[in-house]
């Protein structure tokens, strides 16, 4: 398969035209993937253009791409998006990076009365920046021609009110429903928000919060898994159910 980059302005590309990227794009093909002159080539834009060429130039600086074939992909309907709770040393960072490899279409930190990380004043906007990062290399490696988006930071009483235009599944073992049983229609608009909690749980008056939003409290099965692979099984199970995979 072919390696695939990331081109800002790969979005106005057809076949014929040159695209060309620089910074550490370039740097990153040229001397971390040793692409060649004439090697075979993937670029998209991040934003659903997916363009097919060949390399006609490959400096450490820059990247010249000869465009053979382009479409547009569609963005994914409904959208999956998972509420990952901040959680110490890198958890929350792995749930990011599987869950964008798995398909997630937004990703949404979540500050939880249990989280044990904290993002406040400068943090803040450094953790965002963090998560987008992650997701960036995440989608190149999966070869996704759209690159989720990281949301602001979210308080309980923010994502519960999402129920108002989503379908919130809040993922704890206390849930009186498996995940599993519960049907998703593939036709549907509203997008379906996965909740996942930090390390310590979800707080009891977090739970009846989202319970009193409209939110369905779901378990995933008898085990209680971590922060950083509840949210990446419930979504293998969603691709699955939504006809993705």
């Amino acid at each position: 398969m072919a390696l695939h980059f990331v081109a800002e302005d790969a979005v106005a590309a057809t076949v014929g035209d040159l695209v060309e990227f620089g910074g550490a794009e370039a740097h990153h093909a040229a001397a971390v993937r040793r692409v060649r002159v004439g090697e075979a080539v993937t670029v998209g834009d991040g934003r659903g253009a997916w363009l097919e060429g060949e390399c006609e130039l490959v400096e450490q600086s820059r990247v010249r791409v000869r465009i053979t074939a382009c479409r547009q992909e569609p963005e994914a309907s409904p959208r999956i998006v998972l509420a990952q709770a901040l959680a110490k040393g890198d958890r929350d960072e792995l749930a990011v990076q599987a869950a964008t490899e798995l398909g997630v279409d937004e990703i949404v930190p979540w500050q939880a009365a249990r989280s044990v990380s904290r993002w406040t004043g400068e943090k803040t906007a450094k953790g965002r920046a963090r998560w987008q990062t992650i997701v960036r290399e995440a989608a190149k490696q999966a070869h996704r021609a759209w690159i989720p988006e990281v949301a602001e930071v979210s308080s309980t009483r923010e994502l519960a009110a999402r129920t108002a235009t989503s379908r919130v599944m809040v993922l704890d073992p206390t849930g009186s429903v498996r995940l599993s049983s519960m049907e998703f229609d593939a036709a549907a608009s509203e997008d379906v928000v996965l909740v996942v909690g930090p390390e310590g749980g979800i707080a009891p008056e977090e739970l009846d919060a989202f319970e009193r939003a409209g939110a369905t409290v779901a378990a995933l099965g008898a085990t209680v898994l971590r922060t950083s692979t509840a949210g990446p099984a419930a979504l293998a199970l969603l691709c699955a159910r939504l006809g993705r995979w």
